[in-house]
């Protein structure tokens, strides 16, 4: 056994076995974060509209709460990496830049809270933060914790730039502890599998789940296709692995969600809302809500797609077809024996006829449903398990179905 996770297997038994159980993150959390779009921008001199200042979250809040995302579900505002000043003050406590956020962060988790939001922030289990801001040692994690609960913080990421792994095997379990031991409730997002290559026997799964509410599994996304099929490719390749960790209170994390910004068409903007909700991801939006196209805000606002995602059972979807014809299929099981399907195109020259039946994906015989389009909203009604039916998929697109059955066999 690797000694950072027999390390952490002593501390997760020496833990009474609610290390986390806080009640939260019951389904998928869902808000926006400020990084893939905004990363680590603190020109606020040359750039004042968009760097990490006080300003952003102000306006980001002010969109969720008057365009129909808070009403959605989206709730986290979350700030990233590059919000402290480069120093903790004479009590060690970190402080937030003074020029880029001069009213304090208490005072915008108030104006967020004012909104009927939450407020997200970002720390880091080691030295420094990835991008060289102060980060949280062990010495620190007890009064990092007060500190966040005290500003009124809603969500903590704990990313694991310049730590050891035997650090991240005390300090993710410790921050779970502090966190609790404030007595405000925190949902506690932890980068700590992906420090750790993500998989068996370096992860354990059962232990992660009682420790953080969400966890980053892979590799950062970046704002191109590349990046989402190579992050569906890690998550599809290991769900024999992944897919048993996630549910109620504790999830894995494909990152967040880059429709709206530069590097997906419409069809591939429609394909990573898809697979992120059968994956029962957090859906995390990190794009400009001020300048956000019609097309994307109707993506990531579609009611029956944020429905699915927010499934009370929290099963994460598998892909259950991988055919020569390079189209995929992927189911995720949903309460009141309903289904999502995900039928998806990896083909890059034109739209794809793909024509199966229920029976071929497993469904239960003699079974019969009612099946919407999430997207286009048109309805089958009366498709039995046995009926052969026929998709259209556009290259790197989805077509996205609904069934919930009108008749299920005698058992």
């Amino acid at each position: 056994v690797p000694s950072g996770l027999a390390l952490a297997l002593a501390v997760a038994l020496a833990l009474p076995c609610v290390a986390l159980e806080n009640g939260l993150a019951r389904t998928p959390p869902m808000g926006w974060l400020a990084w893939e779009r905004f990363r680590c921008n603190v020109d606020c001199r040359a750039d004042p509209h968009n760097c990490i200042s006080e300003r952003l979250f102000f306006e980001m809040a002010d969109r969720m709460a008057e365009d129909g995302w808070r009403v959605l579900g989206y709730q986290y505002i979350n700030i990233d990496d590059c919000w402290s000043a480069k120093q903790r003050d004479a009590a060690g406590r970190l402080v937030p830049d003074p020029e880029r956020f001069p009213s304090g962060i208490r005072a915008l988790a108030d104006y967020v809270h004012a909104k009927g939001l939450k407020l997200g922030i970002y720390g880091d289990l080691g030295n420094l933060t990835c991008g060289g801001y102060p980060g949280t040692t062990l010495d620190y994690v007890k009064q990092d914790a007060q500190t966040f609960a005290d500003w009124g913080v809603d969500m903590l990421k704990l990313d694991g730039c310049y730590s050891s792994e035997d650090e991240q095997a005390k300090g993710y379990p410790e921050m779970a502890r502090a966190l609790n031991a404030t007595g405000r409730p925190i949902v506690y997002s932890c980068s700590w599998p992906a420090y750790q290559g993500g998989l068996p026997p370096k992860v354990n799964y059962t232990i992660l789940a009682e420790v953080c509410n969400l966890w980053r599994n892979y590799d950062d996304i970046q704002d191109s296709w590349d990046s989402v099929v190579s992050i569906l490719d890690w998550f599809f390749t290991n769900q024999d692995v992944l897919q048993p960790a996630a549910g109620p209170g504790h999830w894995n994390d494909p990152d967040m969600l880059i429709i709206g910004n530069f590097g997906l068409s419409y069809e591939q903007s429609r394909s990573q809302m898809a697979l992120w909700t059968v994956m029962a991801a957090p859906l995390l939006m990190s794009t400009d809500l001020r300048t956000i196209s019609p097309s994307a805000k109707e993506i990531l606002q579609n009611r029956l797609m944020i429905q699915i995602n927010q499934d009370p059972l929290g099963i994460q979807g598998r892909r259950i077809v991988k055919e020569k014809s390079l189209i995929e299929v992927f189911l995720r099981p949903l309460s009141q024996a309903a289904s999502a399907l995900v039928f998806f195109s990896r083909r890059t020259d034109m739209p794809f006829l793909y024509t199966t039946s229920l029976a071929k994906l497993h469904f239960p015989e003699n079974a019969v449903y009612e099946v919407q389009d999430v997207y286009s909203g048109k309805t089958i009604s009366g498709l039995k398990t046995g009926d052969n039916f026929s998709v259209v998929i556009n290259p790197s697109g989805v077509v996205m179905w609904y069934l919930r059955p009108t008749a299920l066999p005698m058992q």
